[in-house]
């Protein structure tokens, strides 16, 4: 089931319903079911056995670490409940990476192959919730966190279902205390949650599933007799940008919205990454429940574990966390890269933090409105480049694009300057780019509706301000904005729609 099927729209209504209905001490119990049920829908019974076992594991774990009474007990029952997590993940999606990188090795030293797997498993929101129970276990070993002794309330915090899918991964002392649901109805916070979640399904279904089809096309033949050329690659890559922003913002404010309908707070995920003027700040700003458990769980035991070599230290331990980032992402040598390539651009940034600040201060460029947008630009740079290893099929789609990203550009520009001159030529122009099923009508619809998002965007801050001060407007901007979401939605939404892009994660 997904926030933008048809059949999770009754899902929702009933599960509200029932929720203000019956008592309060009965809503925990009522949403852990509904979670169940939620999951189960995708109709794959391997996943609800991971879930199952996830949850049993580390609920005694948990209260097991507590328990012991020495510090090697602690330390034993700890490993051993995290290396169960990561065995069910590794099992669910790594086994044939593995299996083919072994088999590959063997060939290398002249040895058959005898390694043989299945396909990968289906496994949606497996690597969320995995890490959730990561954190909260390494929270209570840590003696940060209390064991938590209700099971329902624990099993809830595992697969609430707003954030199992996708996360946000939430950690047990922000959400736990929140399981209780023992506040009464209120109007104004289920307003402000169901315009964030029509907003997120205006940027799923309206502007990621559009650009979608102009993408899917580029990078799903990349090598294909020669079809594309470096602009077709260059808008290609553009565009993913914003239809993985989109798609999984959206989906983040889909899962802030129902969340907020039952008076839980889930973490802002995204704080507009695309305005950051630092690699840095990037990740401050993109999937910030993901980066900040990399940073806490990872990240920083080997800084401190490495503290001796300094700066040396900080760029192995951000080299060893980013690199972690890429295989936590995918199977394949393609994220691999992405996220050793994120690890080189924060090992660069630390190196060059120091001299960076002295020549802002020397030329008194610490304020200046220009060296922001150059920053934000320059970084917007890298962070697509780095898109393209993410969104290829392998690794040799993606260094076929950049082997060939300056390739065609003459003759492009020779066909945009007679297009200049002669509007009647726009059309060819147009196929020089996209080639494929797209049509220029479909592209002109798309750009008012992606100038929407890009206004929204730039102009709202962290917490929604846009959607707020919609509230504040006269009634006729009012309606006439909640007018345009729901109609966009609905038309656009009646063509095929494209699957979340980390139900794959």
């Amino acid at each position: 089931m997904q926030f933008d099927s048809v059949i999770f729209y009754p899902f929702l209504m009933t599960v509200f319903a029932l929720f203000y209905s019956l008592p309060k001490a009965f809503r925990p119990t009522l949403m852990l079911l509904s979670s169940l049920v939620f999951y189960a829908a995708l109709n794959v019974p391997h996943l609800i056995l991971s879930l199952a076992l996830i949850i049993l594991s580390s609920y005694i774990a948990g209260r097991s670490i507590r328990a012991a009474s020495t510090e090697s007990a602690k330390k034993w029952i700890y490993a051993a409940g995290v290396i169960f997590d990561l065995a069910v993940l590794v099992f669910c999606r790594y086994l044939p990476f593995l299996a083919d990188n072994a088999n590959s090795l063997f060939r290398i030293v002249s040895l058959p192959a005898v390694i043989r797997v299945p396909q990968p498993l289906i496994s949606i929101g497996v690597s969320f919730y995995v890490f959730q129970s990561v954190s909260y276990l390494t929270d209570i070993r840590l003696e940060v966190q209390e064991p938590e002794t209700r099971f329902i309330t624990f099993a809830l915090y595992i697969c609430f279902f707003p954030k199992l899918l996708q996360g946000p991964i939430e950690r047990a002392r922000a959400l736990i205390p929140q399981l209780g649901f023992n506040d009464e109805f209120n109007y104004e916070s289920a307003r402000a949650s169901l315009l964030l979640f029509l907003w997120g399904l205006f940027k799923k279904i309206v502007i990621a599933d559009r650009l979608a089809l102009f993408v899917d096309p580029v990078y799903g033949q990349v090598r294909s007799l020669g079809t594309f050329e470096g602009v077709s690659f260059l808008w290609a890559t553009l565009y993913y940008a914003l239809q993985i922003y989109c798609d999984f913002s959206g989906y983040t404010d889909m899962a802030i919205g129902i969340a907020g309908l039952f008076n839980t707070k889930l973490t802002n995920n995204f704080n507009r990454p695309y305005l950051a003027t630092s690699i840095a700040e990037f990740w401050r700003r993109w999937h910030i429940s993901f980066s900040s458990w990399i940073f806490d769980y990872i990240f920083r035991p080997l800084q401190m574990k490495w503290r001796n070599m300094k700066t040396f230290g900080n760029i192995s331990a951000l080299m060893v966390t980013f690199l972690v980032s890429g295989i936590w992402h995918g199977a394949s040598w393609a994220f691999i890269v992405w996220g050793l390539l994120h690890g080189i651009y924060l090992s660069l940034h630390a190196l060059y933090a120091p001299l960076k600040k002295k020549i802002h201060q020397s030329r008194n460029l610490k304020k200046s409105p220009l060296l922001a947008i150059w920053q934000s630009l320059f970084t917007f740079t890298l962070v697509s480049l780095a898109w393209i290893f993410f969104r290829a099929n392998d690794l040799r789609d993606a260094l076929y694009i950049l082997e060939h990203f300056f390739s065609g550009w003459s003759s492009y520009f020779t066909m945009f300057m007679s297009g200049v001159l002669h509007p009647n030529r726009w059309k060819p122009l147009f196929e020089t780019v996209w080639v494929g099923e797209q049509s220029m009508k479909e592209f002109i619809i798309l750009q008012p509706f992606l100038l929407v998002f890009l206004v929204y965007e730039f102009t709202s801050g962290f917490k929604n301000t846009g959607l707020k001060n919609l509230y504040q407007r006269n009634r006729i901007v009012r309606w006439l904005s909640y007018f345009i979401l729901v109609y966009a939605i609905f038309v656009f939404g009646i063509a095929e729609r494209k699957t979340f892009i980390y139900f794959q994660f």
